[in-house]
């Protein structure tokens, strides 16, 4: 089957080059090839992933399909386990990942579960009525596209890990640093003191990334890394429920003051549940929780919806993890490459997960980057198709991640118990206050936005252009009015102007989208 290494490739000499190869060339292994300064099966590019995670495994796969390239996954971990929970796909993801690799698509599919064909949307955390629904299914449906939904984490991690051929992936010692060569190579050094020698070296290591803390020269953790504390902690829960919307409803948001919560159907009569709140950084370490995870979470969700309280009763504490939210907005003004290095995913544009789109946003990172690589024939050129694939996923990137922190503060501090009027012997007014009021304005625009919204995602997945503008101004015109009333409520209950759009309205996506207009010029 054609990888989009292949088949997005427009070089006729590439063609020929690997139609001629494809069947008699082995993968040529890093150490005792001979460097030349055109790229050919004798002397393939040498591409080196730091970080098996969802991006750099993609990345890998569609990479070692090709015959003039030699792929090495360096990973920290000492082998691989079962473990975390389950990952959303949306369909913008989906449909890379059936370009890239159908055989891959395939077996993602045998062990998926949809939630873009249900029920979806915002309830009244207090009086568990719908708010707003999502239309996941038409934008999808309407592009030909698979549906959103999950899949267990280790699953998709085993697919990948399964499709490559041995030895693709070496466990057990990370990434520490790097060298650029006065010849452009790069000489990649490794925790234990070793070094591998490679013409390209891409950091998927994640958020706390050794990678981008040696291009920038800034640490990889803590103060100075770049990483921003989102202002929220999250609790998660994933357990074997009994839901009574089973099979009717795919996730459900439900909001209220200064806080909300999730549920979402992830397959095999299996739940998840997530609880944001608004948390100083550390609190996972000092929040006190005498009688567990499960009763405090209870208590702080006293009054809310009788699904949530069943839900959490009826899951166990081992069931339960917390752990603070941090995120990375991408910006213009640090790199995102450096000669023949580059990030990808969480190094570079970590996200709040209220979108579901960290994964997909990597997926489309490693779709770009696979694409850009296929089209160089020497090795000069390298730099500059690295510095392609920057320019092509910055706006996008950035307007996502925005999104995705506009999801959490919007929610959080903005939103209120929605302002209502109850014709109950009488007129009674119930929550009208400004908070409740706005809450109520922005009930029949956010089903607009969420069109927006996905319309988004889902027609710029191939990322062709640096800037779409059509699908960019109508996000700006509906977000910038959900903007405007939910910032006059933050305002007004005092809780200040710092929401998470000036990563997407002000600061990093203006300078962003400045920079890739001048570049159009």
């Amino acid at each position: 089957e054609c990888s989009a290494f292949v088949a997005h490739d427009s070089s006729a000499r590439f063609q020929r080059k690997t139609a001629q190869f494809v069947a008699t060339v082995p993968p040529v292994t890093m150490s005792g090839t001979k460097i030349t300064e055109e790229i050919s099966a004798e002397s393939p590019l040498r591409v080196i992933i730091a970080g098996a995670g969802v991006g750099g495994l993609a990345l890998a796969k569609v990479l070692v399909d090709n015959p003039l390239v030699d792929v090495k996954v360096l990973e920290r971990t000492q082998a691989f386990k079962r473990f975390g929970g389950p990952i959303q796909l949306a369909s913008n993801a989906l449909e890379i990942m059936k370009e890239m690799d159908k055989g891959v698509f395939d077996q993602v599919m045998d062990k998926f579960t949809y939630t873009g064909d249900k029920m979806n949307g915002i309830k009244d955390g207090i009086r568990d009525e719908w708010y707003a629904k999502f239309d996941l299914s038409s934008p999808a449906k309407a592009r030909n596209m698979p549906y959103t939904g999950v899949i267990d984490r280790p699953d998709l991690q085993e697919i990948y890990l399964n499709s490559l051929p041995e030895g693709v992936v070496e466990n057990g010692d990370a990434v520490s640093g790097y060298k650029e060569n006065t010849d452009g190579s790069i000489t990649v050094e490794l925790d234990s003191g070793t070094t591998v020698e490679g013409d390209v070296l891409i950091g998927a290591d994640g958020i706390w990334s050794s990678v981008r803390a040696a291009m920038r020269n800034e640490a990889a953790k803590g103060e100075g890394s770049g990483a921003a504390y989102s202002g929220y902690t999250v609790f998660a829960g994933e357990l074997a429920y009994d839901s009574f919307d089973n099979g009717q409803v795919g996730y459900k948001v439900y909001i209220g003051p200064n806080q909300y919560f999730v549920i979402t159907d992830i397959g095999n009569g299996n739940y998840q549940w997530y609880a944001f709140l608004a948390k100083a950084p550390g609190s996972a370490e000092t929040l006190e929780k005498p009688e567990g995870s499960s009763k405090y979470l209870q208590d702080v969700f006293v009054g809310w919806s009788k699904d949530i309280h069943h839900i959490l009763k009826a899951t166990q504490e081992h069931e339960i993890e917390q752990r603070d939210l941090y995120d990375r907005p991408p910006s213009v003004m640090k790199p995102w490459t450096s000669g023949r290095v580059a990030l990808l995913g969480d190094s570079v544009h970590a996200m709040m997960p209220n979108l579901g789109q960290g994964g997909c946003q990597a997926i489309e990172d490693a779709f770009v980057l696979s694409q850009e690589l296929s089209l160089a024939e020497t090795r000069s050129e390298l730099a500059t198709k690295l510095e392609n694939y920057r320019n092509r996923r910055l706006i996008r990137s950035a307007a996502v991640q925005g999104l995705s922190r506009f999801a959490s503060d919007i929610i959080i501090r903005g939103f209120d118990t929605p302002a209502k009027i109850v014709m109950d012997d009488g007129i009674r007014l119930e929550n009208f206050n400004y908070a409740g009021i706005v809450t109520k304005m922005l009930q029949p625009i956010l089903p607009i936005f969420f069109s927006v919204q996905f319309n988004f995602l889902y027609d710029g997945w191939k990322n062709e252009n640096a800037i779409d503008l059509k699908a960019t101004l109508g996000f700006l015109v509906f977000g910038g009015a959900i903007l405007l009333l939910g910032l006059s409520s933050v305002g007004e209950a005092g809780l200040g102007l710092g929401f998470g759009l000036d990563a997407l309205f002000g600061g990093e996506g203006f300078e962003a989208l400045f920079a890739s207009l001048q570049d159009l010029l």
